[in-house]
């Protein structure tokens, strides 16, 4: 295959060679669901919910179609900005602020059932390069006018909501048109993206040239690559391709101040890495317009195996040793009892519910290099008292990765709770943050009148620590946002207080930013306010996300 090197600047706007592709559009998912297909429950889940989840349940019908705060922003506005952009993309149009209302946490999808209006952006505005967002963005501060970054929509921490208060009006700025393959470094395996390049539009338009990026968040079928970005996002695929901030070369920034470029070598010690800034900033800082990133050629070979653990510990124990040993498969996902007991219900298997289990897949350049892997980690795991399941766990799980987000809605249907949360620590901690995290869900629950069940797995690991993902579920009261509001404060008090992250992947958004000043200190939180003081002086860039709003430079808007 022959080589295609961009020019020395990955984001020189002048190449001729951009883009290189464009890709297949993608349909944005509903605003009331997850996704744009309801989710099926299996056959036996509603006799297992109505078993484990006793008492009357409230179901919270869908609306057929939402009311919409009323736009605020003048004529002159919206023809000032669509003159940057074209007139078709910069509308005020109901149908399409209504898939811009924000995220979709369980919080978002229950208000979006209610009877009252909605909180829409006051338009939606779709700059397609780097040039149209910078000047997008300097109308917008010159108008006192706030600009929310929306790729896929995905959020479920509050990280894309259109709030109003700070500023005159709000947009939600779409990426969606940005996407395209912009540059391919085939020497360096490097390659350039739009930042509104969804997951799936990026595979597709690496696999027509044998490459893969290789990340594969849940929400991978609808997110964006500066979403991942702007999230430090960790795909399921994390322990063989690493987190996506570990995947990320180079970055090209609009801010209201002015543009960055940055990444320009594989390792640097110019100073502190800018990159940092903006890998996890969530668009309080300013835009993320490309991205470039670390590819790999497509694996020949995938290998798959499942194991049960006779407990949480020995399972926890076995990864921690396999990934201190550098053993790396591609995916490593251990679920503790209750999560693999209820998994088993779900899928029909009720011989199967002991223990804990654990799912991996391995991929090599050949089947020999992916059955090596293999068989090092199950000689780890043996040693632990794991028990080979053979491969169709594993193959099981793969199939149905991106499917669980939409059962919150079909469960909301019947009058089920279904959220998840997520921290991470030491090895050392482990243990205690899961034990604290599960007490205080199910503590926090069991007072608005339900029963719970407190699901956890591992699925990213590190030689210091690993990840704990929890999901909750439980009958919906008649109160449903403040049940599940209660417990996530009383789960993020918990995290905190048992040495974990207040998030691993999921981001700080508006929902985690109460409890970040106790993770990273006041003065942590003042070099925040400092820096967006900096890059957005006016304060409109996604008021409230990761950065308190009503600051001294929101104040000057």
């Amino acid at each position: 295959m022959a080589a295609t090197v961009p020019t020395d600047s990955p984001s020189d706007a002048a190449s001729p060679a951009r883009p290189l592709a464009v890709p297949t559009p993608r349909p944005r998912g509903d605003w009331d669901a997850w996704g744009s297909e309801p989710a099926r429950l299996p056959a036996a889940a509603k006799a297992i919910v109505a078993t484990l989840l006793p008492g009357k349940a409230h179901p919270v019908p869908h609306r057929p179609a939402p009311v919409l705060t009323p736009s605020l922003l003048p004529d002159d506005d919206l023809a000032g900005i669509a003159g940057i952009v074209g007139p078709d993309a910069a509308t005020r149009d109901d149908a399409v602020r209504m898939l811009h209302l924000g995220g979709k946490s369980t919080p978002d999808l229950l208000r979006r059932r209610l009877d009252e209006p909605q909180a829409a952006p006051d338009a939606v505005v779709s700059p397609a390069t780097h040039d149209e967002v910078a000047a997008v963005l300097g109308a917008c501060a010159d108008r006192g006018i706030a600009v929310v970054p929306f790729g896929g929509g995905t959020s479920v921490v509050g990280g894309v909501d259109p709030v109003r208060g700070v500023h005159r009006a709000v947009i939600a700025l779409d990426l969606g048109r940005t996407a395209a393959l912009l540059a391919l470094d085939e020497v360096s395996l490097l390659a350039t993206f739009g930042a509104g390049t969804t997951g799936p539009q990026a595979e597709e338009l690496l696999g027509a040239r044998g490459y893969t990026l290789g990340h594969f968040p849940q929400s991978f079928l609808y997110a964006s690559l500066g979403g991942y970005a702007a999230t430090r996002s960790s795909g399921q695929a994390s322990r063989g391709y690493g987190r996506f901030d570990d995947l990320v070369h180079a970055l090209r920034v609009a801010a209201p101040a002015g543009d960055l470029d940055l990444g320009r070598a594989p390792a640097s010690a110019a100073g502190p890495d800018l990159r940092e800034l903006f890998l996890g900033s969530e668009g309080a800082f300013g835009v993320l317009t490309e991205v470039t990133v670390r590819v790999r050629p497509i694996p020949a070979a995938t290998a798959y195996r499942a194991w049960s653990f006779p407990d949480f510990a020995a399972g926890a124990s076995a990864f921690r040793e396999a990934t201190q040993r550098s053993i790396r498969p591609t995916v490593l996902r251990l679920s503790d009892e209750t999560e693999t007991r209820v998994n088993a219900a779900m899928g029909g298997h009720l011989a199967r519910m002991r223990g804990c289990l654990a799912v991996a897949t391995f991929e090599g350049a050949t089947p020999a290099e992916a059955e090596a892997t293999r068989d090092a980690l199950d000689a780890v795991f043996r040693a632990h008292g794991a028990t080979s399941r053979g491969e169709d766990p594993a193959r099981s799980w793969e199939r149905g990765r991106f499917a669980s987000p939409a059962l919150r809605d079909t469960l909301m249907d019947i009058g089920v709770l279904a959220e998840t949360l997520e921290t991470a620590t030491t090895w050392t901690h482990l243990p205690a943050l899961k034990t604290a995290v599960t007490a205080a869900l199910t503590e926090s629950l069991t007072a608005s009148g339900t029963r719970p069940i407190v699901l956890c797995h591992i699925s990213h690991v590190y030689p210091a620590g690993a990840s704990l993902y929890f999901t909750v579920v439980a009958a919906l009261t008649d109160d449903p946002e403040t049940q599940w509001m209660r417990a996530k404060d009383a789960a993020s008090r918990a995290i905190g207080d048992a040495h974990g992250t207040i998030t691993h992947h999921h981001a700080v958004g508006r929902d985690h930013r109460p409890y970040l000043e106790a993770e990273i200190g006041l003065l942590g939180v003042e070099v925040l306010r400092a820096v967006k003081g900096v890059l957005d002086p006016l304060g409109i860039m996604n008021p409230g996300a990761l950065v308190a709003p009503g600051t001294d430079t929101a104040k000057r808007a």
